[in-house]
């Protein structure tokens, strides 16, 4: 009797573990078997698609390859035949398992994100009526676009909003035609951020068929001039040493073309699209400041910043994301002040049994020579905060035996004391209680040199904190009057004239303005440091991001003075 399907898959699942020409054998036999089958269960057929991804990212053999991506070529071939059986396909719906060819997305996009997705697959993208209810705004924006629409809005009920913009988008796409308009508002002299908000109050909830598209999660990868293969075990999270990958020679960052670097935030566009995913960085990343990192093992990194008209007010953000033989396996989100970043990692779900500890440690290795970061924390969502997931896998111990510590002292010492317990009792599971406790606090990894524990409570929050309540206190809580008084006083204690700045380097002077008000002796400080603070007040709105955190991390005095002010 043949195998039945799902232990075929089982088999597969395992092969994937298995190195050597006879595993590679293996996974081709049984890759042949399952090509003949037919699925009627969609959560084998996405068991079989996590398999091929994982497979395509970390093949075992140059035989298999070719077989893989035709079988991923092909996928929404049998996605369809699932969906003419009338099986419910939410299975392929959530995080995990989104963005397969042959399947239909839907969410409430950002309008930067929307507005890209209807230019790139402007026939596939339509507004999912069914789950809107969002009336009220529609009445005070559709104006814009819909003459004599305020004769129904303004005063009658049951407004039939999609008559009216049927009548009125002709053959276009519903979505790719209000996507339009909006973008138009840009031509009457509104603002990128005000488009941008005015249309992420509506809420809109777009749907968006990937068909056998190349941006589906399912052929998102590209073929690299060459492959690496497995025919050895993958190297364990005990096989790593934080220190010692870091204390290696520094990794050759490139910077890329600009034609290049607009595929890649092209490429991290789709990635995150078909995950349901949504990074500031990833959404408005700089196609001008991307760099390339060759890291080994068929793994390719990429890291890029914000524009100067998206900067935050103080720290300066990276983003970057990674590539194993081509394929998308994880992305990375840096945010940062002097010697100071927080970090975000997230490994995709199919392939967190590949290599993830070596893989983390490349990319904080490049992080640190990008950034000059010498202090390294880990959000506590990242490690269970809020977030099941993270406490299901045991995230915390991840990075502890990486070699972070906690920056709570009590938790500090609850996770010595379960340390003890573990290495007295091999047996011994941290309960969830534990974890969570264990995730309420940031974690850090110093580099040698550091101060121990300077960082620990600090939070860029707790300076704007201090800014709102000096607002509260001296200004009524007007934010204008505030910024226009700070910016009057610093400008005249460093020497900068507002008037001829442009709208970016003014930004920059207000958010610093405010920060340094809250300075009591900043008058006194040296004309060396007086300059030195406005070379990173111009740096901040400059091409260089990079250059803005170096020349943070420079400024002994400046980072003196918001450590104190951020500190809780």
């Amino acid at each position: 009797m043949p195998a039945k399907l799902d232990a075929l898959i089982a088999g597969l699942e395992s092969a994937k573990s298995e190195f050597g020409s006879a595993a590679a054998r293996r996974v081709r036999s049984l890759l042949d078997q399952i090509s003949r089958r037919e699925f009627r269960d969609p959560r084998l057929l996405i068991r079989f698609h996590e398999v091929l991804l994982f497979l395509r990212a970390f093949p075992q053999s140059r035989a298999l390859v070719p077989h893989i991506e035709r079988l991923l070529d092909g996928f929404h071939e049998r996605v369809e035949m699932v969906r003419r059986r009338g099986v419910d396909m939410s299975e392929f719906d959530d995080f995990g398992t989104s963005g397969i060819a042959g399947t239909t997305m839907q969410d409430t996009l950002n309008f930067e994100t929307a507005r890209w997705l209807a230019r790139r697959i402007p026939r596939n993208v339509q507004i999912a009526w069914d789950d809107y209810e969002e009336e009220r705004p529609w009445g005070a924006t559709w104006p814009r676009f819909l003459p004599l629409l305020e004769e129904d809005a303004d005063v009658e009920a049951n407004i039939p909003w999609r008559r009216w913009l049927d009548a009125a988008r002709g053959r276009k796409r519903d979505g790719e035609w209000l996507i339009q308009r909006f973008e138009g508002l840009s031509k009457q002299g509104t603002s990128d951020r005000a488009i941008s908000e005015l249309y992420d109050s509506l809420r809109v909830p777009l749907c968006w068929k990937l068909e056998n598209l190349k941006l589906s999660r399912t052929r998102n990868w590209r073929r690299p001039r060459e492959l690496y293969f497995h025919d050895r075990p993958l190297i364990t999270r005990r096989e790593v040493s934080l220190a010692a990958e870091l204390a290696k020679r520094r990794p050759r960052l490139t910077r890329v073309s600009p034609n290049e670097g607009e595929r890649v935030i092209e490429f991290i566009r789709e990635v995150m699209l078909v995950r349901y995913r949504e990074l500031y960085g990833t959404t408005l990343g700089d196609p001008r400041s991307v760099v390339r990192a060759d890291v080994g093992r068929g793994v390719i990194m990429y890291f890029w910043n914000l524009p100067p008209s998206r900067r935050l007010p103080l720290r300066a953000y990276v983003a970057g994301f990674t590539l194993k033989n081509g394929v998308p396996i994880n992305y990375v989100e840096a945010i940062g002040l002097c010697e100071w970043i927080e970090v975000g990692f997230n490994t995709f779900y199919t392939y967190r049994q590949g290599e993830t500890a070596w893989t983390y440690a490349q990319a904080l290795h490049c992080l640190c020579a990008l950034t000059g970061a010498k202090v390294i924390s880990v959000y506590p969502y990242q490690i269970g905060q809020n977030n099941d997931e993270a406490l299901d896998s045991g995230a915390f111990w991840f990075y502890r035996k990486l070699g972070f510590r906690s920056g709570n002292p009590e938790i500090e010492k609850l996770a010595r004391r379960e340390e003890k317990k573990l290495a007295t009792n091999p047996s011994h599971r941290t309960s969830r209680r534990i974890l969570k406790q264990l995730a309420e606090a940031h974690v850090f990894y110093e580099l040698p040199g550091t101060a121990p524990g300077a960082w620990d409570t600090f939070s860029t929050r707790n300076i704007g904190l201090r800014v709102n309540r000096k607002m509260a206190r001296e200004f009524d809580g007007d934010a204008f009057r505030m910024r226009e008084a700070a910016v009057r006083t610093v400008a005249r204690v460093l020497g900068v004239g507002p008037a001829p700045l442009g709208s970016a380097e003014r930004r920059s002077l207000e958010s610093w303005s405010l920060v340094l008000s809250l300075i009591p002796d900043l008058e006194r400080w040296s004309a060396v440091e007086k300059r030195g603070i406005g070379e990173i007040i111009r740096a901040q709105s400059g091409p260089n991001e990079m250059k803005y955190l170096h020349l943070t991390r420079k400024h002994p005095k400046l980072r003196e003075e918001l450590l104190r002010l951020g500190l809780s």
